[in-house]
């Protein structure tokens, strides 16, 4: 719950800030009558009462961690990110905002899927070769608070540079949107502390996670 604050607290700030305002398109929404109202700001994060979040109840087990305050909403949302070579960017004259330093995957029993996100980060940056200590930021999606909590403690992260602008469970968890939604807003808040690298990752159901590492250009 405690964590769970943390997000709503984060995301809030965040917004009232601006720092979601560069990824952020604005969406015309048409009214009944009068000019289109343009949708900018996420909703999930001011509908959060952080006050009551120690009183909710647990959603699987009497005794259980687990509550609808603590876990992502699902949200209608999308995101969209282009990818392309290095030679494609330089003949399109398109200006690259980061590189893929590389990715990773990993698969656990699907009752262990909140923890797979830790073996898909510890296997990418092994494969890198870049310490955790010269990543700036991470990105972890919170489909459960429980998430980044066991990422955070079993990859011994510093808790202030996760999830920095808040996460999934004050933003919500658009089904199909969170892997780029995560990764657009991991590279505008690298660009915005002057970070190198930063790594997204998120578990995908059935016990598998994906990590990826990006490099500010």
């Amino acid at each position: 719950d405690a964590y769970a604050a943390s997000s709503y607290t984060r995301a809030l700030s965040a917004i009232k800030s601006g720092k979601f305002t560069g990824e952020i398109v604005p969406v015309p929404v048409p009214q009944r009558k009068g000019e289109a109202v343009p949708f900018l700001v996420d909703e999930e994060p001011g509908r959060g009462n952080v006050p009551k979040l120690p009183s909710l109840r647990p959603a699987f087990e009497k005794n259980g961690t687990v509550t609808a305050g603590n876990a992502s909403t699902i949200n209608d949302g999308a995101a969209a990110i282009v990818v392309m070579s290095s030679d494609a960017a330089k003949r399109l004259g398109a200006k690259p905002i980061a590189r893929i330093v590389g990715y990773a995957t990993a698969s656990l029993e699907p009752v262990w899927f909140t923890i797979a996100p830790v073996d898909a980060i510890r296997t990418l940056l092994r494969k890198t070769g870049i310490a955790k200590e010269k990543v700036g930021l991470f990105e972890i999606n919170e489909a459960f608070a429980g998430v980044a909590i066991a990422a955070i403690r079993g990859l011994s992260l510093d808790p202030e540079r996760v999830n920095v602008h808040g996460g999934a469970v004050a933003l919500g968890h658009p089904v199909g949107c969170s892997g780029a939604r995560i990764l657009t807003t991991l590279m505008y808040a690298m660009a915005d502390r002057g970070e190198r690298y930063g790594v997204a990752s998120l578990c995908i159901g059935g016990g598998e996670a994906v990590a990826v590492m990006v490099e500010k250009l």
